[in-house]
C-alpha cells in the first residue's frame, strides 16, 4: 500500500543540521512503510497513491521519540503526589508488585497505545525487573537480595508494545544481585532472543536497564559492560536522578568510568546530581543522557544541566519517563517545560530554543537509542512515522514563525492523527488498534481489584 502526503506544512527535522527543515507546503509519499519521496509544492505530475491524504495546510511532522520510559505503569497515575522518586516508587509498586505476568502486559499495552495516542511513535522502554521493587533506605538499596519472577514477567511487556504496534527499544535488566554471573548472563540471552524473534520494524533492538546506581555489587559495572560487548547492545542507566544521598551517587560515576563504560552506547537517564567534571568526563567518553523534564518536576529531582552537556558535544534525547510519574504523556507539554526549566535556571532564552528542544524529542533520541537510521525524522528511507496537527484547531493565530508556534502554541488538542508506517494509528485520540477496549477493560477492573486485596500506598 502507498500513501501521497499532500498540502502539508512539513516539518522534516533532517539529519546533520540544526535546522528544522521547514517546507511551507509540500508532500510526503509513503510506499511499504518507508518514506519514498518528500519535497516542496506539489507532486510531480503523474505520482500518485492508493490513498491521498489531503492535510488542507496542517503541520506533519516526525513522531516524537521517548528516549526514556516505562510503558507498564500507565494504570498507575496520580499516585505518590507527595513524594519524591523513592517514596513514589513504593506507592506505585504497592499494586503493581502483585499484579501478574498477563496484568503486566495489559499495562504495557496500555501504556504504548497511550503513546500512540499523543504523537509517540517510538520509545525506549524499561521493563520492571525480574526483581520486585524494595524500598530505598537513605537512598541506597537495602541489601539486594530477594526472589525473581518468573521469565514471563519480562517477556510479556515486550509483546505488549509490540502488540501496540509501538515501536521501541526494548530495556533489560541484568538483575545482578541474584545468582552467579553465568546466570546473569543466560537470563538476559533468553530476554534479548524473545526480543530478536519479533518483527524487527517494530522491535528495534534491545538495551540493558543500568543498575549501578542502586546495586550493591562492587563490580555491577564490569558485569554491564561484558553484557554490552557480549550481545552487543546499548546500556541506559538511571543516574543521579535524585537529592537523596548524592555524594554516595556520585562516587558510583567512577565506577562506570573504571569499567570502560563511559562512550557511544552508554545513555545516562535524568543526570541530574552531576558536577562539571562528571559532565565533561562523560561528554569526553561519547556517552549521552536522556533528559525527563516533566518527571523531574513532578518528583521535584531537579533540573539537568543540559546547555552545558550538549556545548560539550554530548548527544541528548528527551523522555516521558513513566506515564504514572508525568500523569499525561504529552510530549509538547514535555518539551516547554525542559525549556522553561533551563531559560529559568540560566536567565538565558538562547540557552533553549523551541527548534533544539523539538529535535531533542525527535532525532535526539533517535541517536542516543542508535535507531536514527530508521526515525526520528522525515527523510526519504525512513519508517514514515508523523503526527497531523492543525494550528487552526483550536485556532493558534497567524504563524509568524512555524516551527516555533508548533513547538509553543500547539499540542495534544491540536493533534488530530498519527500514522506509523503510513497506516493510521490513532485519530481524534480514538486507537485503531482491536485490542485498546479490552486493555481499558483490564486497568479499569483489574488493578483497582489488586489495590482492594493487597492495599495501596496513596
Amino acid at each position: 500500500m502507498s500513501l501521497l502526503v499532500t498540502n502539508a506544512r512539513l516539518i522534516t527535522v533532517p539529519a546533520g543540521t540544526d535546522d528544522p527543515g521547514y517546507i511551507e507546503r509540500g508532500y510526503l509519499l509513503v510506499q511499504d512503510g518507508r518514506i519514498a519521496a518528500i519535497g516542496a509544492g506539489d507532486p510531480a505530475p503523474g505520482l500518485t497513491a492508493d490513498e491521498i491524504l489531503d492535510v488542507d495546510g496542517k503541520f506533519v511532522a516526525p513522531g516524537f521519540v521517548s528516549s526514556h520510559s516505562h510503558l507498564f505503569t500507565s494504570g498507575s497515575r496520580g499516585l505518590g503526589v507527595d513524594q519524591t522518586l523513592y517514596g513514589w516508587c513504593t506507592s506505585m509498586f504497592s499494586v503493581l508488585n502483585n499484579a501478574s505476568p498477563d496484568q503486566i502486559y495489559w499495562a504495557t499495552l496500555h501504556g504504548s497505545l497511550d503513546f500512540l495516542a499523543n504523537g509517540v511513535t517510538t520509545a525506549y522502554n524499561f521493563t520492571d525487573p525480574l526483581l520486585p521493587w524494595e524500598p530505598m533506605v537513605e537512598g541506597k538499596r537495602a541489601d539486594g537480595g530477594g526472589v525473581l519472577r518468573d521469565h514471563a514477567w519480562h517477556t510479556r511487556q515486550a509483546d505488549g508494545c509490540h502488540d501496540a504496534g509501538l515501536r521501541f527499544v526494548d530495556s533489560i535488566a541484568l538483575d545482578a544481585t541474584v545468582g552467579t554471573d553465568d546466570e546473569i548472563f543466560a537470563r538476559f540471552e533468553a530476554s534479548l532472543d524473545h526480543v530478536l524473534a519479533m518483527d524487527p520494524d517494530i522491535a528495534l533492538g534491545a538495551s540493558i536497564m543500568g543498575q549501578v546506581q542502586w546495586s550493591t555489587r562492587p563490580d555491577a559495572a564490569e558485569i554491564e559492560v561484558a553484557v554490552m560487548d557480549r550481545f552487543g547492545v546499548t546500556n541506559q542507566a538511571h543516574f543521579l536522578e535524585t537529592y537523596e544521598a548524592i555524594e554516595h551517587q556520585q562516587t558510583k560515576f567512577q565506577l562506570y568510568k573504571n569499567a570502560g563504560a563511559l562512550r557511544p552506547g552508554m545513555m545516562f537517564g535524568h543526570f541530574i546530581q552531576t558536577t562539571p567534571e562528571i559532565i565533561a568526563d562523560a561528554a569526553a567518553g561519547g556517552a549521552s543522557m536522556s533528559w525527563q523534564p516533566a518527571s523531574n518536576g513532578r518528583l521535584a529531582s531537579g533540573i539537568a544541566h543540559v546547555p552545558e552537556m550538549l556545548d560539550l558535544g554530548m548527544k541528548v534525547g528527551m523522555g516521558l519517563d513513566d506515564q504514572a510519574c508525568t500523569d499525561v504523556a504529552d510530549p509538547w507539554q514535555n518539551m516547554r517545560m525542559g525549556m522553561f526549566m533551563q531559560r529559568a535556571r540560566t536567565h538565558d532564552p538562547l540557552s533553549m530554543m523551541p527548534e533544539r528542544v523539538l529535535r531533542l524529542h525527535t532525532l535526539g533520541g533517535a541517536e542516543i537509542m542508535g535507531v536514527d537510521d530508521r526515525v526520528g525524522s522525515l527523510e526519504v528511507g525512513k519508517f514514515a512515522d508523523f503526527v497531523v496537527v492543525d494550528p487552526r484547531l483550536p485556532d493558534v493565530g497567524p504563524l509568524w514563525n512555524p516551527v516555533r508556534s508548533y513547538v509553543l502554541a500547539c499540542g495534544l488538542r491540536n493533534l488530530k492523527q498519527v500514522y506509523v508506517g503510513g497506516k493510521l494509528v490513532n485519530e481524534n485520540g480514538v486507537s485503531t488498534n482491536p485490542l485498546a477496549a479490552e486493555a481499558t477493560h483490564v486497568l479499569h477492573t483489574e488493578l483497582p481489584a489488586l489495590a482492594d486485596e493487597f492495599g495501596v500506598i496513596l
